[in-house]
């Protein structure tokens, strides 16, 4: 192998075999009109496509072709003149028609510093594994009121939510690319055009109102917002953007003028028809306050998209420690050590994404909650050392309580969260550097507080005290609203506070607030006393010990072909004989067909046509020996209803979790 020329460049048998051992990218280059003059095996590899087949190929040929349409591919080139280089992430297409998702770089090819490019070269990588990470994202999105989309550098969609595409009746291919213009009124077009170019050109964030056409043809206004996202040296990578319907909100501001007009005319009537007036007013009057009511929850709506940028903000960060983590486990000269750590990086990473989306339900109450029997302030106290850790050592924590031992029902992991939630705030108020007080005691009444009267009754009051700043008083009415903070962008999403009084108006308390200007600022939260024995935990049973407990067949029934596939691995690994139903209705045809196959049924909740629990209804009362053990990250029976008895594995479980549930209803 020849050394480095004396001029500081690389031999060009040096490069080739470098470029030729490089099989985990694919790396091509191009001459200045995009055709293919050299493909390395990891091209080969990854778009399975020949070298001989693919020089002289048109490189635009493995774009899928909605981009193709939009122009991407000659964007990408022009980016890569202008800038030196072009980053992008989106579907391309392999030589068979299948799909990926890859990452890629683009670079001018250049002879010596100064001199005119006579092509390209790309380097691609396969993203396809990692872009599943995204799908817990996705799923959140999807269920936001709006549109949300996510373009590339140029400014060309690469992905909507599935809102998006319903409104518009448009699939998510016709609204890659320029398509969405397609949507919007006429009217609108060449403005959205102009101010679209003018903020992928700037790098500015992006702000407008359009009429966007609904499936069935009518038109409503939506206020658009997108924010750039950058790399380290500040350069555009992608857009993240929203689109919430206003109409509501333009048609209440219109019909406040003109009712605001026919008053000051009704105003000026003669005395012979002031009583026809004072009647006609007071209906008037009537409409005017349904037309602010309306005026008020569109403007609830518009807040939704304040906790867009906060939950995108947070979910980046956390992908961001998945994707780096898998990327480190690829390393074929990993020691156990580290491998082990960056699993279990994954695997907190997961828990705190799965953290994020209990919160987003605590604080609209919507939260499944788990009630247990256990004392406040025992809890506290066992808290007591990391609440000390997440304080600092700036902050002086005290735990009191009045001596009496109590009890109360409710969520411990959501009592913990709110508490945490408290602290942090607390924390936030004084800078890192106070006196903090935590104090659990008995009362007897539920104080009048935010215009509701005094309820009695047995209480347990938890409050925390800080030596803060206080609170202003034209701030405290608001504290508790959703996405309200008083903090920086990017530091708070306003969901604390509204997680600690979810919780305790859905465990049957509620929250007060008292706080002085310059001297600090108590919340309280009350919970109900009952009585009875404090629940005790058995021992974890460990994890060989499980596997090793598996027997069985046990009748598994998801409706999402991908979570259906790791549950079926997961059962499968833990010893049961398994068999995947798609549906409900599929799962009853199966347990009809062979009535004692089964040993257990394992079911998710949500599902199109009849439900997990409508399921778990029917095998209780036509197949009582059957036992049944749902999974749901979220549903509405559940918020509503509760479980029905049945045992339920919150998502995402672990194969701990898993393994614990379906032992424990098998009775072992």
């Amino acid at each position: 192998m020849s050394p480095p020329e004396p001029n500081g460049s690389i031999d060009p048998a040096l490069a080739r075999l470098i470029v030729e051992s490089s099989t985990d990218f694919a790396i091509y280059t191009t001459d200045r009109n995009g055709l293919v003059t050299s493909w390395n095996p990891g091209a080969e590899k990854l778009i399975v496509r020949p070298a001989q087949d693919a020089l002289g190929m048109d490189s635009r040929s493995i774009f899928t072709p909605e981009d193709r349409t939009a122009g991407v591919p000659d964007n990408e080139m022009a980016r890569a003149l202008k800038e030196g280089r072009s980053v992008n992430e989106r579907w391309h297409i392999r030589a068979d028609g299948s799909r990926f998702w890859a990452s890629g770089l683009l670079m001018p090819l250049r002879d010596g510093e100064g001199a005119e490019p006579h092509g390209f070269v790309k380097i691609m990588r396969d993203r396809t594994v990692e872009r599943e990470a995204d799908r817990r994202f996705s799923a959140m999105t999807a269920a936001l009121p709006g549109f949300v989309f996510v373009t590339d550098a140029d400014g060309s969609n690469v992905e909507t939510n599935e809102q998006y595409q319903v409104y518009t009746g448009r699939s998510a291919a016709e609204l890659t690319g320029d398509g969405w213009y397609l949507s919007l009124h006429p009217d609108d077009r060449e403005r959205a055009t102009d101010n679209w170019s003018r903020a992928v050109q700037t790098g500015k964030i992006y702000e407008a109102s359009y009429r966007f056409r609904r499936h069935d043809h009518v038109y409503r206004s939506f206020a658009c917002r997108a924010v750039p996202e950058r790399d380290s040296e500040g350069r555009i990578l992608r857009w993240l953007g929203t689109c919430l319907d206003v109409e509501n909100e333009a048609r209440a501001r219109a019909a406040l003028e003109d009712l605001n007009r026919t008053l000051e005319h009704r105003a000026t009537q003669s005395d012979a028809d002031l009583a026809t007036a004072i009647e006609t007013l007071r209906i008037e009057v009537a409409e005017r306050q349904r037309t602010e009511d309306a005026l008020r929850q569109a403007q609830k709506m518009e807040a939704v998209g304040q906790l867009t940028g906060g939950v995108a903000h947070d979910f980046n960060n956390l992908l961001t420690v998945i994707r780096s983590s898998i990327d480190l486990l690829r390393r074929a000269d990993l020691s156990d050590e580290r491998r082990a750590r960056y699993m279990d990086a994954i695997s907190e990473t997961v828990d705190r994404a799965a953290g994020v989306t209990r919160q987003l339900l605590a604080f609209a109450r919507r939260q499944p909650l788990q009630p247990e029997k256990f004392d406040p302030a025992a809890r506290l106290k066992e808290m007591a050392s990391m609440l000390t850790s997440t304080l600092g050592a700036r902050v002086a924590l005290t735990v009191e309580t009045d001596g009496n031992a109590c009890l109360i029902q409710a969520d411990p992991n959501q009592f913990d969260t709110a508490v945490l939630n408290l602290v942090i705030n607390a924390r936030d108020a004084m800078n890192g550097e106070g006196a903090l007080t935590l104090r659990v005691e008995q009362v007897e009444s539920l104080p009048a507080r935010r215009g509701h009267l005094a309820n009695s009754g047995r209480y347990t009051a938890i409050s925390v005290t800080d030596s803060g700043t206080g609170i202003p008083a034209d701030q405290r009415d608001r504290i508790f609203e959703p996405f309200f903070t008083t903090k920086d962008v990017g530091k708070g999403t306003g969901l604390g506070l509204s997680q600690v009084i979810g919780f305790a108006k859905q465990s049957g308390g509620d929250v007060t607030l008292a706080s002085v200007l310059g001297e600090g600022t108590t919340f309280t939260f009350y919970l109900p006393r009952v009585t009875g024995v404090q629940r005790h935990h058995p021992e974890p049973v460990g994890l060989i010990e499980q596997r090793q407990g598996g027997r069985g067949s046990i009748l598994l029934v998801e409706d999402n072909e991908t979570v259906g596939q790791f549950a079926e691995q997961l059962l499968e690994d833990l010893g049961y004989e398994t068999c995947w139903a798609p549906n409900a209705h599929a799962a009853l045809d199966l347990i009809c067909e062979a009535p004692g196959r089964f040993d257990l049924v394992f079911s998710d909740v949500v599902m199109p046509g009849m439900s997990g629990i409508d399921l778990a209804r029917r095998l209780r009362e036509g197949h009582p020996n059957i036992p049944v053990v749902l999974a749901s990250g979220y549903s509405d029976i559940l918020a509503a209803e509760g479980t029905h008895g049945f045992p339920l594995l919150h998502k995402p479980y672990s194969v701990d979790t898993l393994s614990s549930a379906i032992s424990k209803a098998l009775g072992r």
